[in-house]
């Protein structure tokens, strides 16, 4: 997607219900934008209730996702009022964690763009993500032991599987907070780009991704995402798309000088 395209695709975003997303629909990918300008896109209830719409109709109709944040903030963590009244058993469903998880879970891969602060559950947010993509004001925490709590819902292990234990102590119980040079050099984001150009190089790195087999991605996340290397999953899947009549065009292109 061109630059143009993906301001053509902004322009005709619609609200989600629940009245806390932006949600763009293309062909092949869905652009989500955090949008409680009021409260720095903080993750309440019903933004939780509208991203577990966004992922049944991308579990039902596979597509690439980008997630971004309104306003030069990606998301400044949950919704300090609403935690402040969980107790026990609502800590118990995972309110935020099964969403997070549903997202991490999603068929086909995923992007944060962060610009400016993603905190708490923002950062679990984009830490769910495949890729991540930030501007130069971007800044990754996790402050919930200063409010009495902990990151409960994947930064404890996420953080870790993504920049290994010593860093994600830091975040985790010291209070560090990456910057968009130190996420960079960490390997938490993949790169970092003007605020403006934010969106339009999430576009086109999921223009890279959509040039690929649909199946050998879904396929390909799938056992990289699998806990545990074992060579006989690896051998099931590439089974799968040694069938495919998508495997034999492309190879055919290949080999003719057509590449896809």
């Amino acid at each position: 997607m061109t630059a143009t395209g993906a301001t053509a695709a902004h322009d005709a975003a619609s609200a989600s219900p629940g009245g806390t997303l932006l949600v763009e629909e293309l062909a092949d990918r869905v652009v989500v934008t955090l949008h409680r300008p009021e409260a720095r896109n903080a993750i309440n209830a019903a933004m939780v209730r509208d991203l577990h719409q966004v992922c049944a109709a991308l579990e039902e109709r596979p597509r690439l996702l980008i997630l971004t944040g309104h306003g030069g903030t990606f998301a400044a963590g949950a919704d300090i009022a609403e935690l402040r009244e969980r107790g026990r058993d609502q800590a118990l469903q995972g309110i935020n964690s099964r969403l997070f998880d549903r997202i991490a879970r999603l068929p086909m891969p995923t992007l944060a763009a962060v610009d400016g602060y993603a905190l708490g559950g923002g950062a679990e947010l984009a830490y769910a993500c495949d890729l991540r993509l930030a501007s130069p004001s971007a800044t990754f925490g996790n402050p919930e032991p200063g409010l009495g709590i902990l990151a409960a819902a994947g930064a404890c292990w996420r953080l870790r599987d993504l920049l290994g234990a010593s860093v994600a102590k830091q975040v985790l119980l010291a209070g560090r907070r990456l910057s968009a040079d130190d996420a960079y050099r960490l390997g938490l984001v993949a790169e970092v780009v003007p605020a403006e150009e934010l969106l339009p190089r999430a576009h086109a790195l999921l223009d890279r991704m959509a040039r690929s087999g649909p199946l050998a991605l879904r396929l390909t996340k799938l056992v990289a995402d699998a806990s545990g290397a074992h060579p006989v999953t690896d051998d099931l899947a590439q089974a799968i798309l040694f069938e495919s009549d998508d495997k034999r065009a492309r190879m055919d292109a290949f080999l003719t000088g057509e590449r896809p």
